[in-house]
């Protein structure tokens, strides 16, 4: 029997409306019950500076502290200019560091990436894989692009799209599997 485990949630998007939050609350709804997921913010985070780690701002130490607990990692982000977005790249960085206390080695990790256009992030995907992946994070192999994202959910943000829900289902379950084999024991 897998154990209940913990996700945490990076999205990528600062908007309210944002389509990956979307994306993110629909692999969460349809993920195996055993994972409990939770979004941590990166909105509040400020640019990654090594002359403040002394006195490291609230946000930092708060962000940090939320992904250490998490027993693993779900980010899903837009595409900006075929590449992650700048505040995803921050949280990487912020978490990175100070040298030798990454919160990033050795936790599991899948990465999503949504988008309006038929790619569906595929350069965002490969940038925060490539980062993450610099960091030690075992990053699932299960490469999850979704285009045409904002046709894929009603007003109220649910999934409509039946295609959409058994990949992101399929998603879920392998994601589940990844953790457990990967997880710290």
């Amino acid at each position: 029997m897998s154990q209940n485990r913990t996700v945490a949630v990076i999205v990528g998007s600062l908007s309210k409306d944002s389509v990956n939050r979307k994306v993110a609350k629909a692999i969460a709804a349809l993920a195996p019950a055993n994972l409990t997921f939770t979004e941590v913010a990166i909105g509040d985070l400020a640019f990654y500076n090594p002359d403040i780690e002394s006195e490291a701002p609230a946000p930092w130490t708060t962000f940090r502290e939320a992904i250490k607990a998490a027993d693993a990692v779900l980010v899903v982000t837009p595409e900006y200019n075929r590449t992650m977005t700048a505040v995803l790249k921050n949280a990487i960085d912020v978490g990175s560091r100070p040298w030798g206390h990454s919160i990033w080695a050795g936790k599991p990790g899948a990465i999503v990436s949504a988008s309006p256009g038929g790619v569906g992030g595929f350069g965002a995907n490969h940038n925060a894989r490539q980062a993450l992946g610099a960091l030690g994070v075992a990053i699932l192999p299960f490469e999850a692009y979704v285009g045409a994202a904002h046709t894929l959910f009603n007003e109220a943000g649910e999934l409509t799209n039946d295609a959409s829900k058994a990949f992101l289902g399929e998603l879920g379950l392998k994601f589940a599997d990844w953790i457990e084999r990967n997880a710290a024991k």
